[in-house]
């Protein structure tokens, strides 16, 4: 195994799922809200959009192809570990992805105590 330094996100992603798979199909349904949440309040994160290292549109398409994704492979993304590595954190979407990681463990709703510090090691 390579040092986590010199991992990127979808090595990363496939770890963490290999790791910790129980966790994944709840993640996913937290993902998937994130996205719709995204999508339907445009207008109130495009108002509070300041500062970020990118547009807000991109984080609209980012939430966009984050619902593609989970509606294109959704039993894949649970049961397999390279598909929901390659799918969620390759390329830009790893932003999307990551955030909601973070997100998803920094208000407890993951149930294995082992899974926010595995995030936080990994994309924290």
């Amino acid at each position: 195994m390579q040092p986590l330094k010199i991992l990127n996100n979808v090595q990363k992603a496939r770890l963490l799922h290999s790791l910790m798979s129980s966790e994944i199909p709840p993640f996913l349904g937290y993902l998937g809200e994130l996205a719709e949440t995204v999508l339907n309040d445009r207008e109130r994160i495009a108002a509070e959009w300041k500062d970020q290292l990118f547009g807000v549109e991109l984080w609209f398409e980012l939430a966009k192809e984050t619902q593609k994704v989970l509606g294109k492979y959704p039993k894949d993304l649970a049961k397999s570990a390279p598909v929901f590595a390659d799918q969620l954190f390759g390329g830009f979407m790893a932003m999307f992805a990551a955030h909601a990681l973070l997100q998803y463990t920094a208000q407890g709703k993951h149930a294995d105590p082992k899974f926010k510090p595995a995030v936080e090691l990994l994309f924290g």
